[in-house]
């Protein structure tokens, strides 16, 4: 309050000034020019050119409000425009995360083309017509994401891979790939999608290939792609055995040692890899070869799983290979898989005793429907008829508890 009771008496000491100074000094002024002639005082003239200084301001400020109206209500002004791109943004990400797909295509296709930046709308809209089936619309999409960001050419490849993949068009998509792999040598995301491609087609040959370099650019962390690695040479073992089996078993024994050599020597000790190799030899009747691989890893590290197959293949001599089953026993007196194995080594040399004994305590350690069968098995030959009959339920009940589930409904009789 007293600032402005100061401001008022400074603009009044100006106009008393200013009227003191017009009274004593009128001054004059002439404008003349062709046939154009203004007189006046000097205090007239500055006033005229403070109230022509005054329109000209309010005029502008006019103009200025006219303009921002008209940007506000003409649909076609820049504010509008970019209004509506916004706009299509929000709602087009809103219908693609949300599944509706026609309506996500049509506003990130129209934020697309009025963005400078358009690569993921471009992206988004594509992802929408490929789930609508619509395959051309969206290679087109991507065909002219490309054309206006040319520089993002491996954004668009990695998307049109996936969405191919989606499609169920794992050719188109391993062509796509394989290309970038080709532009692109070491980058992760091309390796992973290949990867996850050469898994989907069952391509174990091309993923164990393709090992190297994933171990190498470090795509997976090192437990999962030491899995994956134990994974893909094992159905590439299996592969190699079915390979050429259609003409002579003993082609596919070559091409199976073809790919066992064609491990390294700390693979080769893997016992994931063992079992499948052995696993394949004892399909392709060298059961005896089957024997001695499996002799030697349990030798070297024992493993339940070897162990359980030890039992499932016959060596050339039976003597000492149940030998080397009860050798092992000796460490490993509880292990339920091992006692069955001794027992069916036992049933192959004709030693009934022996052989039930070993599968009674084995079933003792851990029911299991494969024990429960070779047990009933010589139980039937032995005469034990009702005993078998039991073990042959029991065996069945373990390989799917639902049948028992629930009560079978009555037989409805004529």
């Amino acid at each position: 309050m007293k600032r402005f009771y100061i401001l008022l008496f400074i603009a009044i000491a100006v106009a008393a000034l200013i009227g003191v100074a017009m009274a004593e000094h009128a001054g004059y002024v002439l404008i003349s020019y062709q046939n154009f002639r203004y007189e006046s005082s000097l205090w007239a003239a500055l006033g005229l050119l403070l109230a022509l200084w005054l329109v000209l301001l309010v005029a502008r400020l006019l103009i200025g409000l006219v303009s921002a109206s008209s940007g506000l209500v003409n649909p076609w002004s820049r504010h509008n425009r970019s209004r509506r791109v916004q706009i299509a943004v929000e709602q087009g990400q809103m219908d693609l995360a949300e599944g509706r797909w026609a309506s996500a295509q049509r506003h990130l296709h129209r934020a697309a083309e009025a963005d400078p930046q358009p690569l993921l709308y471009y992206l988004g809209a594509a992802r929408a017509a490929n789930e609508q089936g619509r395959y051309e619309e969206c290679d087109s999409l991507l065909e002219r994401a490309l054309q206006r960001q040319p520089q993002a050419e491996l954004a668009v490849a990695l998307s049109h891979a996936q969405l191919q993949q989606d499609r169920g068009d794992t050719d188109g998509a391993l062509v796509t790939l394989q290309a970038m792999q080709e532009r692109h040598r070491h980058n992760p995301q091309v390796l992973r999608q290949l990867q996850r491609l050469y898994l989907l087609r069952g391509d174990w040959s091309e993923l164990v290939r393709l090992m190297p370099e994933l171990r190498k650019d470090k795509v997976l962390p090192a437990a999962e792609l030491a899995e994956l690695e134990r994974r893909a040479w094992g159905e590439n073992l299996s592969l190699a055995a079915w390979r050429e089996t259609d003409n002579a078993s003993a082609s596919g024994l070559a091409s199976l040692e073809q790919a066992w050599k064609a491990l390294s020597s700390a693979q080769r000790q893997e016992p994931a890899l063992v079992l499948a190799y052995a696993e394949q030899l004892r399909r392709l009747n060298a059961e005896a070869q089957a024997e001695d691989v499996l002799r030697t890893a349990l030798k070297r590290d024992y493993n339940s799983h070897l162990a359980r197959l030890y039992g499932l293949v016959r060596g050339v001599d039976n003597g000492k290979q149940l030998q080397a089953a009860e050798g092992w026993l000796k460490q490993h007196p509880e292990d339920p898989s091992l006692l069955l194995t001794l027992g069916r080594i036992c049933l192959q040399g004709r030693l009934w005793g022996k052989a039930r004994d070993y599968l009674e305590s084995s079933l003792r350690f851990e029911p299991n429907p494969e024990t429960c069968a070779e047990l009933a098995r010589l139980l039937a030959q032995l005469g034990e008829t009702e005993r078998s009959n039991q073990l042959f339920q029991q065996g069945l009940g373990m390989l799917d508890e639902r049948l028992l589930a629930r009560p079978l409904p009555a037989l409805s009789r004529a």
